[in-house]
């Protein structure tokens, strides 16, 4: 009974359910009819008018520290001009394009330009012949196709009607950028960087004339430092169109930076940063109308190096002005010296604390694009030539401790034992010391310490005989020499040991007695970099305990964590690969050590050293070495200057190794590496006194 009483409350509710929803029905149908019908024709205007694309918050690059944190390379905020596409046609396109780089030009901005055709008068700037024709295959031109040609080409293309021939170039270089690189209503070109806020002001307050165009703020790589470690740092450059499409899949946009050189190249990974995303409103014609963050930026790792920025500074300094020096007759006489390089490192660890190649170059040139001319100037003097770890140079007398360690390890000379120099040696080409040379006279009989402290030729003719070529490149590969180091830049050479089998591969001769001699003082065909010879006397003084050079100290992610070491060396390897070093593990006798490193004290502590007369000075003892290594550059003879040295001699801390092409004497890179090391261990320089009254010798004669 009582289910029946309540069936007309039932259908009450249901009835006025339905006539809720016929009447949001009518109200929906009214407002549709409203928008499609009475107001479609504006709300539609309006649609046509409002576009939303997404704008990329450009990741800040890495920085780059010293030890110490001191910036070697930063970022400065800055502003950007970039262009998106727009439903402009072509005049209206190249009349924004025009109103764009007549502002930047007004307030002498730079901007990016990769058409390679001049006018007034016309001509090609691409100087290769093969290259040339086949930018002409790519556009369709004929191969006798003249600079005119190709401009009346581009210019029909591009519906250029302006009859002003520099106001076509002007529109022309970017249309041209737009065909080449591409560009859309998404995805923007850059047109340039570094804006003055005179420029962003005309910009934004003048927004209808510039179609397209949005001003982003972008972080700049900077150098504070000038040219101070660029070997090392490298440089950036703009990323080209073929690295786009290999690059793109790694998050990498046409607008992007990426390092060409030195750590900036091969620690990219770390130092790139992931970009943001930014939401822009824009009108039809291109005008920005709202805009907001839809995911933030995170800046690139920083990327901490072993090398100490004063010390590198001084070392930097040190070279160029002994350069100067040797080339001016500073230090005696005069010799026609060109370039060097200096290398500095932790005998204990082996971070490398300083590292110089002369010449050098301003990386900071790369940023906004070289000029040709100074590219050139640079090419010309092999600026970009990192001497340290690429050059290869005859180590001449400095290799004399590698000989007397194998002959005394392998027993074929004694520590007490005296060979006596008597003039010319008796086999091979006859060759003599550089004393007998330059004066008849000979240092008559020596033990390996003083052989050292005076590089007689003689004893290490007849050590190294005794100990064979074979013996003495077997040592020389343990101690580092003729084997990359593994360190982590680019480019690293190998070097060359010299030995029978490339001798007659190269060359068709056969070895000889003559040629176990010559590479015995480290003539010959014996090439070493200087982070070889750096890791052969950090070797030496560890008592044949080897060490790896290294100039990363540490990486730290934007949120501070570390990397670890390991993780480090894979990547490193992973791009430059292993080294070539396969020797054996030779347990060397401390004793044949000290007799050596003695010798080597004595260079430059007692009369009679030949650097004694750079270090007599010093308050404390080092060990050294000079070398003069006889080459030929473009078919000339010259000399180059060798030093390589450790201190403190009682506990040492430091090695150092110089070389100096064309430098006549190996004294005189000692000038060199005496600035150094009285940096290091805070010396005051001015109490150092030059001694050039000494007679400069070349060491040895082949």
């Amino acid at each position: 009974m009582n289910i029946y009483k309540k069936q007309p409350n039932t259908r009450l509710r249901l009835n006025l359910l339905t006539v809720i929803i016929y009447i949001i029905g009518i109200i929906l149908l009214l407002q549709l009819f409203n928008l499609q019908i009475i107001n479609g024709a504006t709300y539609r205007e309006e649609s046509n008018t409002r576009l939303t694309r997404e704008s990329t918050i450009y990741a800040a690059r890495g920085n780059i520290t010293d030890s110490s944190g001191n910036l070697l390379a930063t970022v400065q905020s800055g502003y950007s001009a970039e262009l998106y596409k727009t439903k402009s046609d072509n005049e209206t396109l190249n009349k924004t394009i025009l109103n764009i780089i007549n502002v930047l030009e007004q307030n002498q901005e730079a901007y990016i330009d990769t058409l390679p055709i001049k006018i007034n008068p016309y001509e090609f700037t691409i100087t290769d012949e093969g290259k040339l024709k086949q930018w002409k295959k790519k556009y369709k031109l004929e191969n006798n196709a003249t600079a005119e040609d190709a401009f009346k080409y581009f210019k029909k293309r591009y519906e250029i009607n302006t009859e002003n021939l520099a106001d076509a170039r002007k529109i022309m270089g970017l249309r041209y950028r737009i065909t080449t690189e591409g560009y859309s209503s998404t995805r923007s070109i850059s047109i340039a960087d570094n804006l003055s806020q005179k420029s962003v002001s005309t910009f934004s307050e003048k927004n209808d004339l510039f179609g397209g165009l949005t001003i982003v703020t972008k972080a700049t790589r900077i150098y504070p430092n000038g040219k101070l470690a660029s070997h090392i740092l490298g440089y950036v450059g703009r990323i080209n169109g073929d690295e786009y499409s290999e690059k793109k899949s790694e998050g990498y946009l046409i607008n992007d930076y990426m390092g060409r050189t030195g750590v900036e190249d091969l620690f990219e990974k770390y130092l790139k940063g992931t970009n943001g995303t930014r939401q822009l409103g824009m009108s039809v014609d291109g005008a920005v109308t709202e805009e907001y963050t839809e995911k933030e930026a995170i800046q690139g790792s920083t990327l901490v190096l072993t090398i100490d920025a004063n010390l590198q500074t001084v070392t930097e300094k040190a070279l160029q002005d002994t350069i100067e020096g040797i080339k001016n007759g500073a230090y005696g006489k005069k010799y026609p010296a060109t370039a060097g390089a200096i290398v500095v490192m932790n005998v204990k660890n082996g971070e490398v604390l300083a590292m110089a190649s002369n010449p050098d170059y301003e990386p900071q040139l790369f940023e906004s694009g070289i000029k040709k001319e100074k590219y050139d100037e640079y090419q010309k003097i092999d600026a970009f030539y990192n001497r340290a770890i690429s050059g290869g140079y005859a180590p001449g007398s400095t290799f004399k401790m590698l000989t007397a360690i194998t002959a005394l390890q392998e027993g074929k000379v004694g520590i007490k034992e005296r060979i006596n120099d008597s003039g010319p040696y008796p086999l091979g080409h006859h060759p003599a010391c550089w004393l007998y040379n330059q004066s008849r006279r000979t240092h008559g009989p020596l033990n390996v310490t003083d052989a050292i402290k005076h590089s007689c030729n003689y004893f290490f003719y007849e050590s190294g005989y005794r100990a064979g070529i074979e013996q003495i490149n077997r040592y020389a590969k343990y101690f580092g020499l003729g084997v990359k180091t593994g360190i982590e830049l680019t480019n690293e050479s190998a070097g060359i040991i010299a030995n029978p089998e490339d001798l007659l591969k190269s060359e068709g001769e056969i070895w000889s007695a003559g040629h176990t001699l010559s590479a015995s003082i480290g003539q010959g065909r014996h090439k070493f970099t200087p982070i070889q010879m750096v890791k052969y006397i950090s070797t030496l003084v560890n008592g044949g305990d080897r060490i790896n050079p290294t100039i990363i100290k540490t990486i730290q992610t934007a949120s501070g964590e570390e990397i670890s070491k390991a993780e480090i060396q894979a990547h490193t390897k992973k791009i430059l690969g292993g080294t070539n070093d396969d020797s054996e593990n030779l347990e060397i006798s401390q004793q044949y050590i000290d007799v050596i490193l003695e010798g080597m004290k004595d260079v430059t502590s007692e009369n009679g050293g030949t650097a004694y007369s750079v270090f007599k000075n010093f308050n404390f003892q080092i060990g050294g070495k000079t070398g003069s290594a006889q080459t030929k550059k473009n078919n000339v003879e010259t000399t180059n200057a060798c030093f390589v040295g450790f201190a403190p001699y009682n506990e040492p801390e430091i090695a150092i190794a110089v070389v100096i092409e064309g430098g006549g004497t190996g004294k005189y890179a000692a000038y060199a590496a005496r600035d150094v090391i009285a940096q290091y261990f805070g010396m005051n320089e001015e109490d150092i006194v030059e001694d050039v009254t000494a007679r400069p010798y070349t060491e040895q004669q082949t």
